[in-house]
């Protein structure tokens, strides 16, 4: 609603307001970078599906489906800090609170290494106990734990190349938080197939290429702290505990959506585990890993426009807002429609 000069309210057609050229431009160019670099996350989680099947075989591909799920969990807290932190940041900008905006940056880092802790214990002192109760039995015990151990000793590189990739899109590098992505997706293709055949490492040679992808994305993004564009800068003094609890409250639906996809696939590997032994848990392993795919195309939406509501928020425009979720939706809409076509 607005005022009319005749000092009457008049409603603001939808139809009126549904298009703003340099907002879509926006929109696209955001999304669209988001997506490519999910999606080749998501491609080298496939390698590792595709060269541990031909190099492990069947075995082989059901342990890494028994270990996927702690995956899935450590995705979803980087997503949620990542997520909660960048969009507090870009509320802090736009409000010129400088100070606090250092205190975001500062405080989600530190929450990030505090949460990845416990991983690092479980990887160090507790991968057995994990994958067995994972569902790992003695032929896949061995192949899981190991993929295990070093996939939570590792846990502090992916939470923080989660957190730096939101905070890049959000600091006016969406650019390179793309390229980061891109370049440790197809370094952990490249070694997966190096490191299973040429130098017949199995599953350690599998676990230590994925490791490798997120560190290979923190070096990516290092130069953007010694580039003018940059403005995220550490702070001392004690964590603010409100801080954190945002980076929890406003990450939590990132974070729901990977731990759910993760206990979908902890219970079904079960009950495969019954009914096929471990030729299901491979099978259902080759499924879950190519809808990945299609979720991640749903991620690189919600990822990509946050920036863009986040500032609209903060500059109080509703209309801002409601188109971005207008065009998430439109675009969403449309590739589920076609994802159904093509699968049907």
């Amino acid at each position: 609603m607005r005022t009319a000069p005749n000092g009457k309210e008049t409603l603001i057609t939808h139809s009126a307001r549904i298009h703003d050229p340099a907002l879509r431009n926006e929109f696209i160019r955001y999304t669209s970078l988001s997506i490519i670099g999910i999606l080749g996350v998501s491609c080298y989680i496939l390698a590792d599906t595709y060269f541990i099947a031909a190099g492990l075989g069947t075995t082989g591909l059901a342990a890494l489906n028994l270990a996927i799920p702690v995956y899935s969990f450590l995705c979803g807290i980087g997503m949620m800090l990542g997520m909660g932190g960048s969009t507090q940041y870009t509320l802090a900008g736009a409000r010129d609170q400088t100070e606090k905006k250092d205190r975001i940056w500062t405080d989600t880092i530190l929450l990030g290494l505090a949460l990845s802790v416990p991983f690092v214990l479980f990887g160090a002192f507790g991968a057995d106990a994990v994958a067995t109760w994972l569902g790992a039995d003695a032929q896949t015990l061995a192949d899981t734990a190991t993929y295990l151990r070093w996939l939570m000793l590792f846990a502090p590189a992916f939470l923080f190349n989660y957190i730096l990739q939101a905070f890049m899109r959000n600091d006016g590098s969406p650019h390179l938080a793309t390229w980061a992505q891109l370049a440790g997706s197809f370094l952990n293709i490249v070694l997966d197939w190096f490191f299973i055949f040429p130098c017949h490492m199995g599953m350690f040679g599998a676990i230590l290429a994925t490791v490798l992808s997120p560190v290979t994305g923190i070096l990516v993004m290092l130069p953007h702290f010694w580039s003018k564009r940059n403005t995220l800068h550490f702070t001392k003094g004690l964590p603010d505990s409100h801080v954190m609890r945002q980076d929890i409250s406003l990450g939590f639906p990132s974070f729901v959506t990977q731990v759910s996809a993760g206990i979908v696939m902890i219970v079904l590997n079960t009950i495969f585990l019954k009914l096929a032994g471990n030729t299901g848990v491979a099978a259902y392993g080759v499924i879950a890993n190519v809808a990945c795919v299609t979720t991640a195309v749903f991620n690189g939406v919600a990822q990509g426009m946050q920036p863009l509501t986040s500032a609209a928020c903060a500059a109080h425009d509703r209309t801002r807002e409601h188109l971005c979720l207008h065009y998430a939706i439109v675009t969403t809409l449309v590739f589920s429609a076609l994802v159904c076509l093509v699968t049907w």
